[in-house]
């Protein structure tokens, strides 16, 4: 009965494909190559940052490091390079706390390899098969 309950509060409620499972293992790979999202999408441009930046504190720890082809991508500085921990973990921000979410691989992007993290598919391959071949009967 639980695990109804929770499929439904995350595929109806919260909107979700993926439940995410797994622990973080404090490696710190996740504070090294970020991207920052916003309402237009990836930040693509050092303008469109130093704007994100008079919007949230959040931003002013952030220093790019790069330009990939999807955008521009930060390494956190609140990240000790020695221990590989963050220097601010019980005051980090909300986005750190709620990392990593289903939006990654909505935006294509991937876990590191030896993540703790995973993300597992609500509904299983062949429920999504069984959905298309009903609406294929429907509408042909």
């Amino acid at each position: 009965m639980k695990n109804l309950l929770y499929r439904f509060f995350y595929k109806y409620i919260l909107r979700r494909k993926y439940y995410r499972n797994g622990a973080c293992k404090g490696c710190g790979a996740c504070c090294t190559h970020i991207y920052v999202k916003h309402v237009k999408g990836v930040v693509k441009t050092e303008d469109e940052f130093n704007k994100l930046k008079l919007l949230h504190p959040f931003y002013t720890y952030l220093k790019i490091l790069g330009e990939d082809e999807i955008g521009l991508y930060f390494e956190c500085s609140n990240l000790d390079k020695g221990t590989k921990k963050c220097k601010i973990h019980s005051k980090r921000p909300g986005i750190c706390r709620r990392y990593p979410q289903e939006e990654i691989f909505l935006l294509g992007g991937t876990l590191k390899e030896d993540c703790g993290y995973n993300f597992v598919p609500i509904d299983s391959f062949e429920d999504v098969m069984k959905k298309i071949q009903k609406k294929k009967r429907f509408f042909f």
